[in-house]
């Protein structure tokens, strides 16, 4: 397949353009003129200089142009023009309107290259060759739950925030709002809101909700002095609102719901007018988590809730499938508390008092501590592969201090990767992609009626990049990305992830043999095998913005 960029270098060599070799044969390096203020160093007032006395005129779209694979640049012939505001208009619209017609027909071809969402994909090179153990995760990694789940949660933490901490009564007419919120947003404590962090610590404008509506953009900019959000305002390691921390991410399933209680009842009280502490809130709802509503639903522990779980997935003989059966863990404290020792517990949830010598199988083990669970089973480094879909609570301390190898499962992605495949988003990234290229190509151009022309190029962008998000969530967009830049969760997924998925299924389609290589993409500064991942000064045909002179 073609690089869009490819097809725009080609459109711009077709067109009438100005080409300047001169310089670059004599000097051997491109020139580039921008409008600076007053104060010009020696180096740009030689070029400015250069530049007068070789053009005369208003010159306009000059590129300058190298022969690729020659050592020298070719002498090209040296023209000047006088182009009115309107002639560089409809120059630019016939750049713009050829460059839609050759994108467009880029996307039959990129449709048929659809991704399979059954697919491993590798932040980190993995061979399942190397594995001998396997770990897992036991929510939404082993098992799964209905969509039914998640209204049962938010009933129940709604009902006892009235009945136990006297919230009111009218909170019982908000119901749980499927589709709403997605994983891995942040939350304002002190100030209620809840929003979409880049992975550069940018908000998302649009994203930033005060309850169940959208806050203007000039007000999220007035209270933050800007988008960013300073490194100590983020949540801490484990994406928890501690030690001064005024941001909290949720980044399990299981805190769908909590959001959606959190927006519900920020909203009442605002609708009503109702003055109270967003900090108290917080606490109030943040206790409530799936520990205790599990216990509630199941009427029992942990252990009662894995059997029951475990007999429904595989049937009473699970225990035949695994070697070793710890509950109640406690994570992430399980990885780095030496405190807490192995305790054996029955099947009605008797705990034992004897000291724990040895890991059996077909025993279940209650607590405990990842040191103590390496001296007693010798299970170290790369050697083991974990399976969890939190990717701080389950991946981060057993792959950055104890050099596991670690899976993420994420659920979400199989949606996503659908949506993706629809010719609708593929038309608009394509789009949305060669138009970026051409804004940035064509930006150069300061003269009055080229700007006009690229502003309406840039609105249009705005438009695709609303699109584009609205696809996946009207409120929040992707799991993955905040427009272009990858999301603050899709940031921790790359570093704490050897490979992820959307479900353990995915394994079936692989041997155990297999080895997993993430793609090399390259980066800013390297020298693609995808010119359209260039940015446009890199690009060995560099554009100069054309100046108004005046005869002298």
């Amino acid at each position: 397949m073609t690089p869009l960029s490819l097809y725009l270098c080609s459109l711009l060599k077709k067109n009438k353009l100005l080409i300047c070799y001169n310089y670059l044969h004599t000097h051997g390096t491109p020139l580039h003129l921008v409008d600076r203020a007053a104060r010009k160093t020696r180096l740009a007032r030689l070029l400015d200089m250069n530049f007068r006395a070789v053009f005369r005129g208003r010159v306009t779209g000059k590129v300058l142009a190298q022969q690729s694979g020659a050592k020298n640049y070719r002498e090209a012939t040296m023209c000047t023009s006088s182009a009115s505001g309107q002639d560089m208009t409809n120059w630019l619209w016939s750049i713009y309107h050829e460059t839609k017609k050759q994108t467009e027909a880029l996307i039959p071809v990129i449709s048929k290259n659809s991704v399979n969402p059954n697919t491993i994909f590798a932040n980190n090179e993995m061979s399942l060759h190397d594995i001998e153990i396997y770990g897992f995760d036991y929510d939404y990694t082993l098992a799964f739950y209905s969509r039914h789940l998640h209204t049962l949660i938010f009933n129940i933490a709604r009902d006892i925030l009235i009945q136990e901490h006297r919230y009111p009564e009218g909170l019982r007419e908000y119901e749980y709002i499927p589709n709403f919120v997605v994983r891995g947003l942040h939350y304002d404590v002190q100030k209620a809101l809840l929003m979409k962090i880049d992975a550069f610590h940018y908000i998302q404008l649009g994203t930033v909700y005060r309850g169940l509506h959208p806050v203007p953009d000039k007000e999220v900019i007035a209270m933050y002095d800007g988008c960013h959000v300073p490194l100590e305002n983020m949540s801490d390691f484990y994406g928890k609102s501690s030690h001064g921390h005024t941001m909290k991410q949720f980044m399990d399933i299981f805190s769908l719901p909590e959001m959606n209680l959190l927006c519900c009842v920020n909203d009442y009280f605002m609708k009503h007018n109702i003055d109270y502490e967003p900090v108290h809130l917080y606490k109030d709802v943040k206790v409530k988590r799936p520990e205790q509503w599990f216990r509630i639903m199941f009427n029992g522990e942990s252990p009662f809730k894995l059997d029951r779980g475990m007999n429904y997935i595989v049937g009473k003989d699970w225990r035949d499938l695994f070697d070793i059966v710890i509950v109640q863990a406690d994570k992430p404290g399980f990885f780095n508390d030496r405190r807490k020792p192995f305790r054996r517990v029955t099947d009605k949830g008797v705990l034992h008092w004897d000291r724990i010598h040895k890991l059996e199988k077909g025993k279940i083990y209650k607590q405990g501590n990842l040191y103590e669970f390496l001296r007693l089973t010798g299970w170290r480094g790369s050697k083991v592969l974990y399976f969890g879909d939190h990717i701080y609570s389950d991946l981060a301390d057993l792959t950055l201090k104890h050099g596991w190898r670690t899976g993420a499962i994420i659920p979400e992605l199989r949606k996503e990767i659908k949506i993706m495949n629809t010719e609708q988003y593929v038309h608009l990234m394509t789009w949305l992609q060669g138009l970026t290229g051409l804004i940035e190509h064509m930006q150069v151009h300061r003269d009055p009626a080229s700007q006009s022309v690229v502003q309406e190029w840039i609105k249009e962008r705005e438009a695709m990049r609303s699109q584009t998000k609205d696809i996946f969530n009207s409120q929040f967009g992707s799991l993955f990305r905040t427009y272009h830049n990858p999301t603050y969760f899709s940031r921790r997924l790359s570093r704490f992830a050897d490979i992820y998925m959307a479900s353990l299924s995915c394994l079936l389609n692989y041997d155990f043999q297999h080895t997993f290589f993430p793609r090399r993409t390259p980066l800013q500064h390297e020298s693609p095998f995808w010119p359209e991942q260039t940015s446009a000064g890199a690009l060995k045909m560099p554009f100069i913005p054309h100046r108004t002179t005046t005869e002298e």
